[in-house]
């Protein structure tokens, strides 16, 4: 078997042909069926190769942002504990994508959460993690966080000229939850250039709710300067150590006041508010 030719030969018996011929061979079926059944086993839908070599391979696209997958992971269980706990409900859940992947590949056993490109398209999948193990987050090789706004194609579609910008997947859907759902999440506490575009070239009125940490604190000092001038923007700080992904609706309330504000005179400079 060469797995960089993708072919096999029998010396004993001079069988041969690729990875699909070899399936058949050994299953005694067709090929047709032999590639239903590798589709099933690796937990992915539509053509082309299982999932964690297909995400292991994933490169930057020509439009200036990850490449489309072309695929999807099957049976993903959106009922999971993990996700209960985390006081993310139901309908969200089933917003964005989200559930814990069983199946085999880079993302068993941890939840997993789609991320599309500004069209909608499906670009990559995040897996956290639910017992502990390192990394909390796995992302796959070769998908580049800068070139990517987490939400930006539903915010984009709600018709607000307002938007919520957040760190994480999980913060992001807590502020759709409490019911605004222009928010956007950087994956990160870095603001990039091609993400500082999308957000002026979308949104009048921005606010930044980074997490209450050092790295947060930290972002918003950079990020604010720069989109200062060039959009209304309100900062709220969150207390030391909190993330707005263990906010209630209620205390995500301020949020929504900021971004839903008409009043423009503090916010074009930057305004921080202490939720």
């Amino acid at each position: 078997m060469s797995l960089a030719k993708n072919a096999f030969q029998c010396f004993y018996c001079q069988a041969h042909g690729n990875v699909l011929d070899f399936v058949a061979a050994m299953e005694k079926c067709s090929v047709r069926q032999a590639a239903l059944k590798l589709q099933e086993r690796f937990g992915v839908s539509g053509p082309g190769r299982p999932a964690e070599s297909r995400e292991r391979k994933l490169v930057p696209g020509k439009e200036g942002g990850n490449q489309p997958l072309g695929w999807a992971l099957r049976a993903v269980d959106p009922s999971h504990p993990c996700l209960v706990q985390g006081g993310i409900e139901r309908a969200t859940v089933q917003a964005f994508g989200v559930g814990f992947f069983a199946g085999r590949g880079l993302m068993s056993g941890r939840i997993v959460i789609p991320i599309h490109d500004q069209w909608g398209r499906l670009v990559a999948y995040c897996g956290r993690c639910v017992d502990g193990t390192a990394p909390r987050y796995k992302l796959p090789a070769g998908f580049r966080k800068s070139l990517t706004l987490f939400n930006l194609h539903r915010a984009a579609a709600c018709g607000e000229d307002g938007v919520v910008v957040v760190e994480g997947f999980f913060d992001c859907m807590k502020i759709y939850q409490a019911g605004f759902p222009c928010a956007v999440a950087l994956m990160g506490a870095t603001l990039s250039e091609q993400q500082e575009r999308w957000l002026l070239e979308r949104f009048r009125r921005v606010v930044l709710l980074l997490d209450g940490d050092q790295a947060g604190r930290t972002g918003s000092a950079e990020i604010a300067p720069r989109l200062a001038g060039q959009c209304s923007l309100s900062v709220l700080d969150l207390p030391p150590g909190e993330q707005p992904d263990r906010l209630s609706s209620e205390e995500i309330r301020p949020a929504h006041c900021a971004i839903r504000s008409k009043t423009r005179k503090a916010a074009s400079a930057g305004a921080c508010t202490t939720l």
